[in-house]
């Protein structure tokens, strides 16, 4: 039972509904971002796709498919899920394909992007030999970015992603209708606006005669300080100097962006130079993004390391020694059963995390839009860590 003495901070849906721990995706905070999607599609005429790689939690995908046009994939199974869960258009990049991928890729993608001529080449005669016409096109890398974290960084030095301008040199590309760059990470109009240059600058002479443009993902649309006029004039005027070469954009962040939460629960509290409260999820496991980017997710009702009257260090369940979500304040002190919510932990969580240490998977839970009334869709036993294993 939560202390009865903690100021109970104002969730948004009841935290005592849903198992411990739980992600929990908003419908309505869902559809709101997949709205302003849908807006900007209509008034910069450029299509929107779901990146899979984000988020693909496919029980939404009955209201997001209201809003885009399809889902784009990094590979065999999430094309399939796509196509079977989603529907719409299914794009679908790799840095490269086997053969047996690519049997089953060809089965459900609509649009296929290449890495590399290379790669184009050796799959060109069966593409075209494929009982479903498919629209191909290759990654370039305009060679230009202002992402500041080198791990998410396509196109720093010595990067595999893409081919460079001066790789195109004598290049046999018949056959190719579009072109694919990728540079963004979180980030605002302004960046997609410079590196549009830079990839015009550098592939001007193949614009032209291609049937469409992929823009990438990275687009933080949906985050409230975004630019979206700026977006919209950028598309509308590259569409304007290339008629009739489609625009698309592959957001996977944005669509789920600050929709969802983690749920979780102390476990215990122990004292080593501070408070520290152990928590029945972990960073490692259940949030990884938290070590990789990294980053302090919030927490509702907590403050910064002293800011508040109590200030604990965070710890989940793994053996990992660095398994530690950060540091935060709180009015009262933890105690064991409290529920702490995490915010914005829809996007890069479920589709990223790991059973390592056998650690279960959280449930994965949705609030309803008018009811407010919580459902849970999944969870998660022995039998999923097992048969990930042999």
């Amino acid at each position: 039972m939560a202390s009865q003495n903690m100021e109970t901070p104002v969730y948004p849906f009841d935290v005592q509904a849903c198992p411990s721990p739980a992600y929990v995706v908003d419908d309505a905070l869902l559809r709101k971002n997949l709205a302003l999607l849908k807006q900007v599609q209509e008034a910069s005429g450029a299509h929107i796709l779901l990146a899979l790689k984000g988020f693909a939690m496919w029980d939404t995908f009955d209201m997001v498919r209201e809003y885009l046009v399809g889902t784009t994939a990094s590979g065999q199974d999430e094309a399939r899920l796509g196509a079977e869960t989603f529907g719409g258009e299914v794009h679908c990049y790799s840095p490269a394909f086997t053969e047996e991928e690519m049997e089953v890729v060809l089965r459900y993608a609509d649009h296929i992007s290449f890495n590399s001529p290379t790669q184009w080449l050796h799959f060109r005669d069966i593409v075209a030999s494929a009982p479903r016409r498919i629209s191909c096109g290759l990654r370039v890398n305009p060679e230009y970015s202002e992402g500041k974290v080198a791990l998410y960084d396509p196109c720093a030095p010595g990067s595999r992603l893409g081919t460079r301008s001066v790789d195109l040199e004598g290049a046999d590309l018949a056959g190719l209708e579009g072109l694919h760059f990728h540079t963004l990470c979180e980030q605002n109009s302004d960046a997609l606006e410079h590196t549009l240059e830079a990839f015009e600058a550098r592939f001007v002479a193949y614009i032209a005669g291609m049937k469409w443009v992929n823009f990438g993902g990275g687009h933080h649309i949906t985050r409230a300080d975004y630019d979206v006029d700026r977006l919209i004039r950028v598309i509308r005027e590259f569409r304007a100097r290339y008629p009739g070469v489609a625009v698309y954009l592959e957001p996977g962040e944005a669509i789920a962006l600050g929709t969802g939460y983690l749920v979780s629960t102390v476990l215990d509290i122990v004292h080593n130079d501070g408070d520290i409260a152990i928590l029945d999820t972990s960073a490692t496991a259940h949030m990884p993004d938290v070590l990789e980017m990294p980053y302090r997710p919030e927490i509702i009702g907590a403050g910064e390391p002293g800011e508040k009257a109590f200030t604990y260090r965070l710890g989940g369940l793994t053996c990992l020694a660095g398994d530690v979500v950060g540091e935060y304040s709180f009015d009262h002190p933890l105690q064991v059963g409290d529920r702490l919510v995490f915010t914005d932990m829809a996007h890069y969580t479920m589709v990223k995390n790991t059973t390592f240490n056998g650690m279960r998977l959280p449930a994965i839970c949705r609030v309803a839009e008018r009811s407010r009334t919580i459902r849970t869709v999944k969870t998660f036993g022995y039998e999923d860590y097992k048969q990930r294993l042999s």
